[in-house]
């Protein structure tokens, strides 16, 4: 038994912030319908580095974020298709939608008029800035929205910055964050407990997972700017230079510095007056950094890995992708599940959420649905 098993959810999102919030709902094992525009579907069955796939309606992006799910084909501008839609509204227990702010009222579907469907229905709406204000009409896509919340401006090196971040982190952090509003608002409404409005800003989440970028400038006044690799709280923190390639070390406590020194036979820097103690170290960083890379250049970053984690210090190597899905430890707890292609032959892996319950992973419960696969079966 998973947390959310007996929940049904209708899922009318597309592409990414929306799928991937009912990916993590169906990994913790509610039912989710996906409601599709006739003949089209999810945008994201197009959308990927596969051709084939995407002319399949299969692209990676869709395989990946709906495995689990379950297609249905609603033209919600027809009478037939409304009246199959708003039988379903009565049986669910939540409505994800991730349209433009009014397209759902228009459509007739609304938070008033579907609570007078289902009075314990809980709705989430995701969009770039929420249902309300003088921007809540502006399209946002990821990149959009990396850039409004200054979180571009934060990235790269000062002769590089603004930097898009390398995947599409507010999609994915608004996805995250309705998905907890939804949980939360499932565990609150009781066994005889109303439904909720949940109206989720993609621009608010990424500013508010930015954490000391922008506690920082709140609170002391002190604007955030780009690093680069190197932490801006602490030295030695950063990305240093391996024998045979980048190491990430992050060296945050006193008592870490100075095993930092003893672990690569430099143990002298400690006693530097201008390295004793973390404000001054961060002053003269440059210089840390530079006698540090040194001494790491003779050996190559897996050996530093292991040296220093024995010494109580984190640190690990900079892997690509295909290096970090295949690291033993995501095998050890089953992280990644094999699932054989809609309709066809063949098997593709996706990814899980980190979350185990009762010593388990959670695992999709089957692949991702091919266009209308479920129609007439539900309702």
């Amino acid at each position: 038994m998973r947390p959310l098993n007996g929940i049904r959810v209708l899922d009318l999102t597309n592409v990414l912030a929306g799928p991937y919030c009912t990916y993590q709902l169906a990994l913790f094992g509610a039912e989710v319908v996906k409601v599709e525009i006739p003949g089209q579907g999810d945008l994201a069955r197009g959308l990927g580095p596969d051709p084939a796939l995407n002319a399949a309606g299969t692209g990676a992006s869709f395989l990946a974020q709906n495995a689990g799910k379950k297609s249905v084909e609603l033209d919600l501008k027809d009478d037939s298709g409304r009246a199959v839609f708003e039988a379903m509204v009565t049986g669910a227990d939540v409505l994800v939608e991730n349209f433009r702010a009014g397209v759902m009222d228009r459509l007739g579907y609304g938070w008033p008029s579907v609570r007078e469907m289902n009075p314990r229905l809980v709705y989430c709406a995701i969009s770039g800035f929420g249902q309300t204000g003088p921007m809540r009409h502006i399209p946002a896509y990821d990149q959009v929205i990396q850039g409004l919340s200054g979180m571009m401006s934060v990235t790269g090196t000062p002769e590089t910055a603004p930097l898009r971040v390398g995947f599409p982190v507010c999609d994915t952090v608004g996805g995250l964050m309705a998905a907890v509003a939804v949980a939360a608002a499932l565990a609150g409404r009781g066994p005889a407990g109303g439904g909720c409005f949940l109206d989720v800003s993609m621009l608010e989440a990424a500013i508010s997972a930015m954490g000391w970028a922008v506690s920082g400038y709140l609170v002391a006044g002190v604007a955030p700017e780009p690093m680069g690799d190197q932490n801006a709280t602490a030295a030695p923190s950063g990305t240093f230079e391996a024998a045979d390639g980048p190491l990430n070390i992050a060296a945050n406590r006193q008592e870490q510095f100075e095993s930092v020194c003893r672990v690569i036979g430099r143990a002298e820097l400690a006693a530097d007056p201008r390295f004793a103690g973390g404000e001054s170290r961060k002053r003269y960083r440059e210089e840390l950094n530079r006698e540090l890379n040194q001494a790491l250049r003779c050996r190559d970053a897996q050996w530093w890995e292991k040296e220093l984690n024995a010494a109580g210090v984190p640190a690990a190597r900079i892997l690509t992708v295909p290096q970090a899905l295949a690291l033993d430890q995501l095998a050890v707890r089953g992280f990644l599940t094999e699932l054989r292609f809609p309709g066809g032959e063949g098997s593709y892996r996706v990814a899980g959420n980190g979350v185990q319950v009762d010593g388990g992973p959670l695992r999709p419960a089957g692949p991702a649905p091919r266009l209308g696969e479920h129609n007439g079966v539900l309702a």
